[in-house]
């Protein structure tokens, strides 16, 4: 069976002026045009290929690799609208429309909005949706309290930013626990930090405890070794000026570089933190 909106691995049946016909083991068959044929390509070899509609609405084949893909969320431009609703590029020759139905507002041509690719089964054909939430799994949550997970944030809100968890679930990151730049639609790798009752999740972008020191005192000794093993922060720093130069917070320095004191990497003075040179 084909499956419309996946990558796909098929046989290449045989060539005919328009390009390569491509089948499967059910017997069903797909072209992909000339310009998508690789190289060296030829009868009898298997090739996987990404199936979609075209714009005439026939099932068709390609080796483009779409920005998105089926059942799946990815923050994507705006190209253009019609009395339908507004389309948006996922790299296909095709463009994705989000219908009005599935818009919060009127999204407009030249705008970035976090999408949701699904396969529409009375149509059987690709449709996009900013109604995020809808999408997301609340009850069931398959996580574990530290994993490390790929988050998408999709809305920014009073308490901070609203992510998408390893594309499944609604996670959020408190305003006053970001220590670096972040935008929306940006993703990032991040950790489980609380699991509540209610299924709400909170993430961090750091690890919690002394998981998190380590990483952070390589970092520092790394920042050390490129600015002549001297740095004008210690302990006593302010926390502001920690959180700009090194992307954490002032408790996760002071841990990491207690744990390089202990460890006799670095000497801790007045004026800043010092390499010792002959570790």
């Amino acid at each position: 069976m084909l499956r419309n909106g996946e990558y796909n691995t098929l046989t290449i049946l045989r060539g005919t002026s328009v390009g390569f016909y491509l089948g499967d083991e059910e017997g069903n068959d797909v072209l992909l045009p000339h310009k998508y044929i690789p190289e060296n390509a030829e009868v009898g070899q298997q090739i996987e290929v990404f199936i979609y509609r075209d714009s005439e609405d026939r099932l068709i084949a390609t080796t483009l690799k779409p920005l998105i893909d089926l059942n799946t969320f990815a923050c994507l431009h705006v190209s253009g609208a019609s009395r339908f609703g507004a389309f948006v590029d996922i790299g296909l020759e095709k463009e994705l429309l989000i219908p009005f139905k599935e818009q919060h507002q009127k999204l407009r041509e030249g705008d970035y909005a976090v999408v949701y690719l699904y396969l529409d089964e009375q149509t059987d054909r690709l449709v996009g949706s900013v109604k995020v939430n809808k999408f997301l799994e609340t009850e069931e949550i398959d996580l574990e309290e530290g994993e490390e997970v790929e988050v998408l944030l999709y809305e920014k809100s009073d308490l901070g930013y609203n992510v998408i968890v390893n594309n499944r679930y609604r996670g959020l990151i408190y305003e006053n626990e970001i220590f670096q730049r972040v935008a929306w639609g940006e993703k990032h790798w991040a950790f489980v930090k609380l699991i509540r009752d209610d299924g709400k999740i909170d993430i961090s972008l750091q690890q919690q405890g002394f998981a998190n020191v380590e990483p952070n005192a390589r970092k520092i000794l790394n920042m050390l070794e490129q600015n002549n093993g001297e740095l004008p922060f210690s302990d006593k720093s302010d926390p502001i000026a920690i959180q700009a130069e090194f992307e954490m917070s002032k408790k996760t320095f002071k841990k990491a570089i207690g744990t390089l004191y202990k460890q006799k990497h670095i000497l801790i003075e007045s004026e800043g933190i010092r390499l010792i040179k002959d570790k």
